[in-house]
């Protein structure tokens, strides 16, 4: 009985390692997962870039006084908020951006920062909403423009109101590059299917490239965290 228990679990493994092996180490597939994996870091790190500024841009004109302003941002969030992010990458893609030759990388870059800023923008309003009318009424009385009271000493407390929120966007924005393969674009997840249409594994892929993302949004946590705590600590000092 536990010769035969034993001989199954060394049978067990015998074969996740051959079904490693030939997923990750022959042939050198395991370039594909780092290629796939760099574009993917590229495509977040840059959209959630653009997403930032764009978000800051799109609060400030939802927060206007000018009419027109507020109505074209406040559109533009409605819009991006109501469509599912991989039909926006298609319609960058194939109609947007149709006669682009260049890589693929920066229309993702763009879809997703685009996508970003309407979610970034709501929270960077809520932020500006949420900074004490006081530091407002301070800046003004010192002799500062409204621009500059809202650069100068809105705008900073407002980044550490937000950050925690700002450091999630950028995780959930990690994730949704998943989508990307849908324009050519090898990332992380595109890697791992193209390996298993070359080796007919039916998981060992999906595992690793699963393990990898698992690993990369802990580090990610448990950097951001540390940031949150460094940022609370000088608060109160």
């Amino acid at each position: 009985m536990w010769a035969d228990l034993l001989a199954n679990i060394n049978g067990w493994f015998a074969s996740v390692g051959e079904q490693f092996y030939k997923n990750f180490i022959q042939d050198d597939r395991w370039e594909l997962y780092l290629e796939g994996l760099t574009n993917t870091l590229i495509v977040a790190a840059g959209a959630a870039v653009l997403g930032v500024l764009l978000g800051v841009v799109l609060a400030l004109m939802r927060l206007s006084k000018v009419g027109i302003l507020r109505g074209i941002a406040t559109l533009y969030v409605n819009i991006i908020r109501g469509t599912p992010v991989v039909l926006q990458l298609l319609i960058m893609y194939f109609i947007v951006m149709l006669s682009y030759r260049g890589p693929a990388t920066v229309v993702a870059i763009l879809t997703f920062g685009l996508n970003s800023g309407a979610y970034v923008s709501e929270m960077v309003r809520g932020g500006i909403l949420a900074v004490d009318k006081g530091q407002t009424e301070a800046g003004r009385s010192l002799g500062l423009s409204s621009a500059s009271t809202m650069v100068l000493i809105v705008l900073p407390q407002m980044f550490k109101i937000v950050l925690p929120s700002l450091l999630n966007e950028f995780i959930t924005l990690l994730k949704e590059t998943a989508v990307v393969g849908y324009i050519g674009l090898r990332d992380l997840t595109k890697a791992g299917d193209q390996v298993r249409g070359v080796t007919f594994s039916p998981y060992m892929p999906l595992l690793v490239v699963a393990a990898i993302y698992l690993l990369i949004v802990s580090l990610l946590t448990y950097v951001f965290n540390r940031i949150e705590r460094k940022v609370r600590a000088s608060d109160l000092r």
